[in-house]
């Protein structure tokens, strides 16, 4: 090899530093990478809810039942396919709107994701139970623990960005709003225990007690119109 070619190897400086691998910041792998990596898990596991649903089709063909029994004889599964939905799609978007800004993570960051999806992909099992079983104590404990599993790790992936906001884009650095996420999130946490423990304590009122995780959020809104 000439000096010349060597030259062209190292440049004229010396040599050439190493090219960063794409798809990964300073001090992390790319956030938006597991952001679309989270969105499209999420995506799969809410489609997966109407499976058992489609299911039904061919069993009501092969008992000679009328087809209009495959809703009006399934109430019990068709109200746990729309309650998961629902929560799925309030936590996803939750989870989007929280950590879309999110520039680079952590390997803890990721791990606490990979917690978030799990409890994500398990929710449809918990959904064909309550379908099965009805108000049955057990499947209603699994079904809050599964929720509490995917709000625990959203507080701590908040957590994260609260001791280390770099991790976010410059333009979404805002000390004040990530307080009120993790906030907002802590009382989320406190809020679905009292709703499992008042499930357990009036039955009637499983999975509407639910309906307690809307406090935070509303408390939340009223804020940011006292804001503007």
């Amino acid at each position: 090899m000439s000096a010349s070619d060597a030259a062209d190897e190292t440049g004229a400086g010396g040599p050439r530093p190493p090219v960063s691998a794409p798809g990964r910041g300073k001090g992390g792998a790319s956030g938006e990478r597991l952001v679309l990596f989270t969105d499209a898990v999420t995506a799969i596991s809410i489609t997966l809810l109407i499976l058992p649903l489609v299911d039904l089709v061919p069993e009501v063909a092969s008992a000679h039942e009328h087809a209009s029994e495959v809703i009006t004889g399934h109430f019990d599964q068709i109200w746990s396919f729309l309650l998961s939905f629902a929560v799925i799609a309030n936590i996803w978007r939750e989870h989007h709107r929280t950590f879309s800004s999110v520039a680079r993570v952590t390997r803890p960051f990721t791990m606490w994701n990979m917690g978030w999806l799990l409890s994500v992909v398990v929710l449809p099992l918990p959904t064909e139970m309550i379908g099965a079983f009805g108000r049955d104590r057990f499947v209603a404990v699994f079904y809050y623990a599964t929720l509490l599993a995917s709000m625990v790790c959203r507080f701590a992936m908040l957590r994260i960005l609260k001791t280390a906001p770099e991790l976010m884009d410059e333009d979404d650095q805002d000390p004040g709003a990530l307080r009120e996420l993790y906030t907002e999130s802590y009382l989320n946490v406190l809020a679905l225990v009292l709703a499992l423990a008042l499930a357990l304590v009036v039955p009637a009122l499983q999975y509407y007690s639910l309906l307690l995780l809307v406090l935070p959020g509303r408390r939340a809104l009223l804020r940011s119109r006292r804001a503007r």
